[in-house]
């Protein structure tokens, strides 16, 4: 019997290193609360998304109101593509 792939979990380390897990079960509590977090990231990046929809459609737009959109999109796109990789390496390993 092979041994599981690891899974990219959707946080990393204090020091902003990806962080893996190691079961045979997608069942475990930490498999578990790694598929919350990544529906709750997915969520919020669309909930970013229509924000930043609105400030780029209002043309009274400041400097401040752009930059904070620009900055919570580009979280939400780095846990988005997290969640991407990390989905795609469990479809490559046959869904486990």
């Amino acid at each position: 019997m092979s041994p599981s792939p690891l899974r990219l979990l959707p946080w990393t380390t204090p020091e902003g290193n990806p962080c893996y897990l190691s079961t045979d079960s997608s069942q475990s509590r930490l498999s578990l609360l790694a598929d919350d977090v990544e529906a709750d990231q997915l969520d919020s990046g669309e909930q970013v998304l229509g924000g930043a929809r609105a400030v780029l459609r209002d043309p009274e737009a400041g400097e401040r109101a752009l930059r904070f959109a620009l900055t919570r999109a580009t979280e939400s796109l780095e846990d988005v593509l997290r969640v991407a990789v990390s989905r795609g390496g469990r479809i490559e390993a046959g869904g486990r």
